[in-house]
């Protein structure tokens, strides 16, 4: 019988945690500064801001030298970056692509208005990102290019998995939405495989706004026709191009483009995610001792320095407690802490997506992390005191529940 000593505030007891965790607000005195300095720089020429402009340039310049060189495109959002980096490589109407098993629903839709064919792969045992064992196991003869997450800020083993899709002809496209400034062998994510895609929206790393995305590559030539894919399929790298001659353009697109305001709000952002990043490793190595040392029913998922924080998946031991792990994840959030009970952005799970894939394939690995796993929302603002919380939450929760 459970004591009123332990009464959790999911029935009725005092939380511990009373007030709402910091807020990130992204948005600050150094972007405030760049969006004045932007519109200063219109009104000085008595014009209004374009898009592909003076701003955009400075973004995406700075943007490409922070991956150690290469070429930048802004877009308008996330999910228009991987449409538009899936649309550059040109692949043949009904290609198969191989597609990590745990992503946002817009990865998806990209590859399906691209007339392409997602192809599931699953995630290692006991992780959200995929590996080389589970890529080479779902590679059949329609498969032309791979999208691959690093997922929840860690970077998927992505040299391993790159130089293998080249030995079978396959494209590689890496999804860094959520791990901005992540490194493996001290290398950035974006950087390893064809071209890659970043959102920038308001919850990311580094951000442009509300919502926005690049598209990065290494190769020139691949950039160019990404640019044309983002931008009515204009050619603006050719001598006198002419903007307002369509007969000039080279295909059917669509204007995907970012805005001055947006990128300049970006080139704030873009310097200081280092120190955005470097604060988050920090409490995320604190939390990671801390529940080892205090906990004997949840486990904070691995990591390392080479991670770009973006949630911290706290897995749960279903044998250890007697409720579910979303029941338990339930009683953590009501104790004050910002957290998501059941991440359900498993990509096989999606009844609305089953007669786009390419088979029945089912992501077990990535289901079982998934249903031992909460989500523990975080920003560069956490400190000490929320770290307090945090782990007294899980301790009362545990001491309820557990067996």
């Amino acid at each position: 019988m459970k004591t009123d000593q332990c009464l959790l505030a999911l029935h009725g007891g005092n939380p511990v945690r009373k007030r709402p965790m910091p807020a990130r607000v992204a948005l600050g005195p150094d972007e405030q500064k760049m969006v004045s300095e932007a519109l200063a720089y219109y009104i000085d020429r008595e014009t209004d801001p374009c898009y592909q402009g003076y701003f955009e340039s400075r973004y995406t310049e700075a943007f490409s030298a922070s991956l150690g060189g290469g070429f930048a495109d802004a877009v308008a959002t996330g999910t228009l970056a991987i449409y538009v980096a899936l649309a550059a490589l040109g692949l043949p109407e009904g290609s198969e692509v191989l597609v990590s098993p745990v992503t946002d629903p817009g990865t998806l839709s990209a590859i399906v208005l691209n007339r392409l064919v997602p192809r599931l792969i699953d995630s290692a045992p006991h992780s959200y990102n995929i590996d080389c064992a589970s890529f080479s196991a779902r590679i059949g003869p329609a498969v032309r290019a791979a999208v691959i997450v690093h997922s929840i800020g860690r970077a998927a083993p992505i040299d391993d998995i790159v130089a293998l899709a080249r030995t079978h002809g396959i494209k590689v496209l890496e999804d860094c939405s959520q791990s901005h400034g992540a490194t493996l062998a001290g290398l950035p994510v974006g950087t390893f495989g064809d071209i890659a895609a970043f959102s920038t929206m308001y919850r990311k790393a580094h951000i442009t706004g509300a919502c926005g995305g690049v598209v990065y590559s290494r190769d020139r030539g691949l950039h160019r026709i990404a640019l044309a894919h983002a931008d009515r399929g204009k050619p603006r790298w050719i001598d006198n191009f002419d903007d307002v001659d369509p007969s000039t353009f080279l295909f059917p697109a669509l204007n995907h483009h970012a805005n001055e305001i947006a990128c300049a709000i970006g080139c704030a952002s873009l310097r200081r995610l280092p120190e955005t990043i470097r604060l988050r490793r920090i409490w995320v190595a604190a939390f990671y001792d801390a529940l080892t040392s205090e906990s004997g029913v949840c486990a904070a998922y691995p990591h390392c320095d080479a991670d770009s924080p973006f949630v911290v998946p706290v897995v749960v031991d279903p044998d250890r407690i007697d409720c579910s792990v979303a029941r338990f994840a339930e009683a953590v959030r009501a104790e004050g802490v910002d957290l998501n009970p059941c991440y359900k952005y498993v990509v096989d799970e999606w009844p609305w997506l089953n007669r786009y894939l390419a088979d029945g394939f089912r992501t077990n690995n990535a289901r079982d992390i998934r249903d031992r796993t909460f989500m523990l929302k975080i920003n560069e603002k956490y400190g000490d005191q929320e770290l307090t919380d945090v782990i007294e939450s899980i301790s009362k929760v545990e001491k309820y529940f557990r067996r």
